[in-house]
């Protein structure tokens, strides 16, 4: 398997050239079960030698742990990677617990903490990572605007925003990337986010391209094979009958699959690539993974060009699929459409 590098986007307009392929770090910390912080490292390592040069993080993510874990990787190595963290989710000792908070005060209090996590004295790309439509959009971008005049963030991002919310916030500031689920299973942002983001030139970074890893082909009976403490034995499109319809669905991708030489994962991440390519759309896909063996073949799939009946034969999937993505989406930008 080829180690050499990725190619590279620009982050935003004006912004940092990136992998075209980030990490997501959340599994490293905790939600899918048992961690290594051995073979978390290694795979930080091996993100690097392939060009994956943008790491998500967030505070929530162990309640800071995540943050904390990487701190080291982060100083070793400040100048060759792009940093993003968030805001906004409400961590309590009720590990269910999941409160939103877009307050300006909370917000500065937030941010130095995870300043201080991370051991950093910048953020690359600092996100709200919910939106609460209590607070004013505009107070809640201003306070991060002033972040930036600061120096404490260099840019902007939000997450499962519409695309309406988008252009809002980017007339306060300018938004470089918004962070929403995309992938084959997941296409609610197509009706407004994406082209919105394609409008206003922001980057778009898709978080759980692979399903949460059920696009990889690896689950049939997901409540049975997933460990006692694994996040995703809640999900709904995991549980029961609507994972077996699921799983069926993925026929076409691993037939796909075969005839590149590829494996389902790739296909999965590839038709990310394209179909933000036919929105005119930068894109910088997420997937997390805690293994080096998985970040390379994840990294692989940037190579991988789907070809015109690929891409028709994978197109009915997501409007078949069983399930919400979340138990309770009412944070998500499909709630508000």
């Amino acid at each position: 398997m080829t180690t050499d590098k990725i190619a590279t986007v620009e982050l935003g307009a004006g912004g940092p050239r990136v992998g075209v392929q980030g990490l997501g770090c959340m599994g490293m910390s905790e939600f899918y079960g048992d961690t290594d912080e051995l073979s978390a490292r290694d795979t930080l390592d091996a993100a690097l030698e392939a060009g994956v040069t943008l790491l998500d993080t967030a505070d929530a993510y162990g309640r800071g742990a995540n943050e904390e874990f990487l701190a080291p990787f982060v100083r070793a190595h400040r100048n060759e990677i792009t940093l993003a963290t968030k805001f906004a989710l409400v961590r309590t000792d009720d590990p269910l617990h999941r409160g939103v908070s877009n307050d300006p005060a909370y917000l500065r209090g937030a941010v130095e903490a995870s300043l201080r996590r991370l051991d950093t004295d910048v953020i690359d790309l600092y996100y709200m990572h919910r939106r609460d439509p209590a607070v004013p959009l505009a107070e809640s971008i201003g306070a991060l605007a002033e972040l930036v005049e600061q120096g404490k963030v260099k840019q902007i991002g939000l997450s499962e925003v519409t695309g309406a919310e988008l252009r809002e916030a980017h007339a306060v500031h300018p938004i470089a990337a918004l962070q929403s689920e995309w992938s084959l299973f997941s296409r609610d942002v197509e009706k407004s986010a994406v082209g919105a983001a394609a409008e206003l030139g922001i980057t778009f970074v898709p978080y759980s391209p692979l399903g949460r890893g059920f696009l990889t082909g690896a689950f049939t009976d997901a409540g049975r094979e997933l460990a006692e403490g694994d996040f995703r034995r809640r999900q709904p499109r995991f549980s029961g009958d609507n994972a077996r319809t699921n799983a069926a669905l993925l026929e076409p991708v691993h037939t796909i699959a075969a005839a590149h030489g590829a494996t389902a994962a790739q296909v999965a991440l590839a038709w990310v690539q394209q179909r933000a390519r036919v929105h005119g759309l930068n894109v910088v896909p997420i997937p997390g993974t805690r293994r080096r063996a998985r970040l390379l073949e994840n990294a692989a799939a940037t190579r991988l060009a789907l070809t015109e009946d690929d891409l028709a034969a994978l197109e009915p999937i997501a409007g078949r699929v069983a399930g919400d993505r979340y138990p309770d989406m009412s944070s998500t930008a499909a709630a508000r459409e």
